[in-house]
């Protein structure tokens, strides 16, 4: 009996999300009074770190594609059925969501998405997860002797716990990749949305693309990843992989500024388990102010290099 962790090192680099579900899974296993063990496809220290977040036991696997998520629902079966594990823990990323369905069939398990807390185990094992766009929580009991669990980004802090820990090799090379990898692309330099803590994000009421510099700047005074509505994403303005909502990136940063922006329900819909949500726009019947925390009724072209003048000057004392 065991806890499974799997672990995606991407450039041998993990993302927070990862050590989140390694914390999770370490939590879950000293709550069920067994073992925690990690399956990834990182090497060396990166790896070996993995245990300072609770890892006991780490095993490392080689893939040439790590794409391939056939593939990589064998290398996961053939490790839980290795080492005895009735819980498979994954982050409710693109990858975890493509893997959770897979898995639960391979494995005849349960399974559960998008998890926001540990599992109750008092009266059976039951997982919370929040529904209708985070207005209200589920409780879902899982009966099957496995159990495939996918925890939602930024659900728990994360702690340091244990120490690094040495890695075992995990041989996968029964179950070679059947897909044939032409290239990949990825966003650089910037914590992607799903993973950052800090968003700020901007709607039509920029009035043209050549306006976004005030939004830019505040987000690198803050330290935050940018974001945008669909319409100005729609439009060209800005990149598709920073629009957030309903049918875009559903994120839960514990800061998100949503500047020029109505509060469509569309895009509420994705923003709302945003810990704290300040709203800055003309128009004082804004939707969007009655989902705010805080709420500034002004022309952002005013407000926003207001405040950015003053978080530089609270940042230089």
């Amino acid at each position: 009996m065991s806890v499974l962790v799997f672990a995606e090192a991407i450039k041998n680099q993990y993302k927070k999300s990862t050590f989140e579900v390694v914390l999770y899974g370490a939590r879950l296993s000293k709550q069920l009074g067994t073992e925690c063990i990690v399956l990834t496809n990182g090497n060396g220290d990166s790896a070996s770190n993995l245990g300072v977040y609770g890892a006991q036991k780490i095993l490392n696997f080689e893939s040439e594609n790590m794409h391939d998520n056939r593939m990589l629902t064998k290398v996961i079966s053939a490790a839980v059925s290795q080492n005895g594990s009735t819980v498979v823990i994954l982050s409710d990323n693109s990858k975890g969501k493509a893997l959770a369905g897979r898995l639960a069939i391979n494995l005849d398990a349960a399974v559960v998405s998008g998890a926001v807390a540990l599992p109750n185990t008092n009266d059976g094992f039951k997982v919370h997860k929040s529904l209708f766009s985070g207005k209200a929580v589920g409780s879902y009991s899982l009966n099957a002797d496995i159990k495939v669990i996918s925890v939602a980004g930024n659900s728990i802090g994360l702690e340091e716990i244990g120490q690094a820990v040495s890695l075992e090799s995990f041989d996968a090379s029964a179950h070679s990749s059947t897909v044939s990898l032409v290239e990949t692309k990825r966003v650089e330099g910037t914590v992607p949305l799903p993973e950052a803590e800090l968003v700020v994000s901007a709607g039509r009421g920029m009035k043209a693309p050549e306006n976004w510099g005030i939004i830019d700047e505040l987000a690198g005074v803050l330290g935050a990843t940018t974001a945008c509505s669909r319409p100005v994403a729609d439009t060209g303005w800005r990149p598709h992989h920073e629009h957030v909502g309903q049918t875009g990136i559903a994120i839960k940063p514990n800061l998100y500024f949503a500047i020029g922006i109505s509060g469509a329900i569309q895009h509420l819909a994705g923003v709302n388990n945003s810990k704290t949500i300040v709203v800055i726009n003309k128009d004082p019947e804004a939707p969007f102010f009655k989902a705010a925390d805080y709420g500034v009724v002004g022309d952002l072209f005013d407000v926003v290099p207001r405040l950015i003048e003053s978080l530089k000057k609270f940042k230089a004392s």
